[in-house]
């Protein structure tokens, strides 16, 4: 990780919503989610939030690096239609190691739908990746 990454760093990233990325999609194959309204799920608007903070976090890792997500506590306060754009921005609020957390709001064309703060951690991608395979080795199936 450089030493570029600091507090402060702001990033915006903007998403149209498809109608894919909504709640009966979630988990199809749940009735549950099937009948649920067709507006941006909880599930993708934390997928979109993570996706912003790796873009920011991107030009201040180093070859082979990444980070994985490891704590969400946001609100998701109002419904955004398929369609609609929706604008996440995000600000390091501090890095403490290889632990990052960021500040996130986020916006459709309308009003705000949500925030809260995120956490990553940077990590070896490679090393990562090995881990989980050998777990995936290690399980014994049910």
């Amino acid at each position: 990780m450089k030493p570029s990454l600091v507090a402060g760093i702001a990033h915006h990233f903007r998403y149209r919503v498809p109608d894919d990325k909504t709640v009966p999609h979630v988990y199809p194959e749940s009735p549950l989610f099937r009948d649920m309204p067709e507006v941006f799920a909880t599930a993708y608007m934390v997928g979109a939030l993570e996706w912003a903070c790796m873009e920011a976090m991107q030009p201040h890792l180093d070859p082979g690096e990444q980070s994985v997500g490891t704590g969400v506590w946001v609100t998701h306060t109002a419904a955004t239609p398929p369609g609609l754009m929706v604008t996440v921005d995000v600000t390091v609020l501090k890095v403490e190691g290889r632990k990052v957390t960021f500040s996130v709001k986020l916006h459709d064309d309308v009003e705000a739908i949500g925030e809260g703060t995120h956490e990553r951690v940077v990590l070896d991608g490679e090393r990562f990746r090995k881990k989980a395979r050998e777990k995936a080795a290690a399980a014994v199936p049910r």
